[in-house]
């Protein structure tokens, strides 16, 4: 028999969480094992309790509410604190901890953090592993897709879903081969940007990045030759054209050499990137992940200042 705390049987507290976490009564009875009707009463004592629908329709889906949304760490946590306080939760302990963490993040993101990333993992869990995926497509459309991840690492401004804190800040540069016939003395004017055709990077989804944003509001219009998916093959792209691209300069120095293309300073000015750490809220209190975040924090303090070529 479940024990009442302040009028709620706690086994309802399971119950929230799973459908605060899947937003779906029918992904949150298949995650407990409970029918369609037990979770529809379960739904609506919830929503007797709380004064509020806590999940509403939204076409063939649900979303949460805003006070399901606020629920969702609290419950998270009150769970957690209840695990262990019954002995069922072990504690993290870095050095001697063999979990493997998931974390979702774009090749550029790979490109830069990695090795200080995983230096520090190293040193402080060297049994921790790291399980590294491309960002989805549909990363945007609802928490549950977050809630595969430990971490998602993204570009502030596109409606990822979550908990974030800034990771680390980048600015965008121009890459051209070095016999590109509108590189004059290292430079690039607007006009060539408009003139020169462009290769450019592909995430699944029609949102501009900032640099486009940009290009768009000062009207240089820009002609499109070669996309790609991601960041990390523009430059190769780029390499023995007359293509010019415009990627985090992060990046740009990076591969540069290797890909045998120029950084060019930026004809518009300072564009800045900002990178963050995205994190499903029933996870804020985890010990684990705000192990992991830690690591990330000092790995990206770690990331040389972007500063202008000349």
């Amino acid at each position: 028999m479940a024990m009442p705390v302040g009028g709620v049987d706690l086994n309802l507290l399971v119950t929230l969480r799973a459908l605060l976490e899947e937003e779906s009564v029918t992904h949150a009875g298949a995650r407990l094992g409970l029918s369609q009707p037990s979770m529809s009463i379960a739904l609506g004592r919830l929503r007797r309790h709380y004064k509020d629908e806590l999940l509403t329709r939204n076409g063939r889906d649900y979303c949460l509410t805003p006070l399901a949304r606020s629920l969702l760490p609290e419950v998270a946590e009150s769970l957690r604190l209840m695990d262990a306080a019954f002995g069922g939760a072990e504690a993290f302990v870095p050095g001697k901890s063999e979990q493997v963490f998931s974390i979702t993040l774009s090749d550029y993101a790979v490109t830069v953090l990695i090795e200080p990333l995983l230096r520090r993992m190293r040193e402080q869990a060297p049994l921790v592993g790291l399980r590294l995926s491309p960002i989805p497509a549909d990363m945007q459309d609802s928490g549950r897709r977050l809630r595969e991840h430990d971490l998602l690492i993204g570009p502030v401004g596109f409606a990822f879903p979550g908990e974030h804190e800034v990771a680390f800040r980048d600015r965008f540069v121009c890459i051209v081969d070095p016999a590109n016939p509108r590189l004059h003395d290292g430079w690039l004017s607007l006009e060539d940007i408009g003139a020169l055709p462009h290769a450019a990077p592909s995430f699944g989804h029609s949102v501009l990045n900032p640099a486009e944003r940009v290009l768009d509001e000062l009207g240089v219009r820009r002609r499109v030759q070669a996309r790609v998916t991601g960041w990390l093959p523009v430059p190769f792209v780029v390499a023995g054209t007359n293509l010019v691209a415009v990627i985090p300069e992060r990046l740009a120095r990076r591969v540069a050499d290797t890909a045998g293309v120029v950084v060019v300073e930026p004809p518009f000015g300072t564009i800045e990137l900002i990178e963050a750490a995205w994190w499903h809220p029933s996870r804020s209190a985890d010990p684990a992940l705000t192990w992991l975040r830690g690591v990330l924090r000092d790995a990206a303090a770690e990331l040389s200042p972007v500063a202008p070529l000349r």
